[in-house]
């Protein structure tokens, strides 16, 4: 197979949120009057960003749950191994599910050199839309609220072990980009069948930690309105989650 890169396509626009997210700054020292589990932000500009990698592997992990890829992993990521497993080896369905998803998000090395080749999407950092910072500050808007959490007693009904968790509020926008590098025949195809509908699953689940309490709703808005018009008409589970 010819690999030669051919064309870079951009998926740009807006992530809003709507609800709270919270993104771990893996910080997880205990400051007096400070928050259990603090956000990630910028060092220099001390304001709150969605990382890229956060973006890539929640849309990579929805991917592999629809694909039924997931039962054959042990729980690992999907991989150049899991193309030699038995049960998908002898599957044509899942094998081209597997490669499609390997050519898109990366392969081990070994599988890299064959017919995947190199990773075809690149997910920046999420930093705050400009304008909607502008307004914020404009407001005196905090960039991050803290939400108190705490264990129920069944038995008593009472509170404990109360703990403060910092999240982005609601409402607040980051702009995203989204690189993709079409270098076989067929990657144009990926770019829809692929990545735009693991960004629709995204929608439909959650950002970040905390998504089973309520954390983590996001809208996704294209600045191409061909492509948003496209997006928002993608339904990935009617025909029963197949691709």
């Amino acid at each position: 197979m010819e690999l030669r890169l051919k064309d870079i396509k951009r998926l740009e626009g807006t992530i809003t949120l709507r609800s709270g997210l919270h993104i771990g700054s893996g910080n997880t020292e205990m400051h007096i009057g400070g928050t259990d589990s603090p956000v990630i932000k910028h060092p220099h500009t001390l304001q709150p960003y969605i990382p890229g990698s956060s973006l890539k592997g929640k849309v990579r992990s929805l991917l592999e749950m629809e694909s039924g890829l997931m039962a054959y992993t042990d729980g690992n990521v999907v991989s150049g191994k899991t193309l030699e497993y038995k049960t998908v080896k002898g599957n044509e369905a899942l094998t081209k599910k597997c490669i499609a998803l390997l050519k898109v998000f990366g392969a081990s090395a070994d599988a890299a050199s064959g017919e995947i080749g190199p990773t075809r999407a690149s997910f920046a950092d999420c930093y705050l839309d400009s304008d909607w910072l502008k307004k914020a500050q404009e407001n005196r808007w905090s960039l991050t609220e803290e939400k108190s959490e705490n264990v129920i007693n069944r038995i008593k009904g009472t509170a404990k072990d109360p703990r403060f968790i910092e999240r982005v509020p609601e409402g607040t926008e980051f702009n995203f980009l989204i690189t993709f590098k079409v270098l076989a025949e067929g990657d144009e195809g990926l770019f829809e069948s692929v990545l735009l509908k693991g960004l629709r699953l995204l929608e439909m689940d959650t950002l970040g930690g905390s998504g089973s309490r309520g954390y983590g709703r996001v809208k996704i808005a294209f600045n191409d309105p061909g492509i948003n018009a496209n997006f928002e008409s993608l339904a990935p589970f009617n025909r029963g989650g197949g691709s």
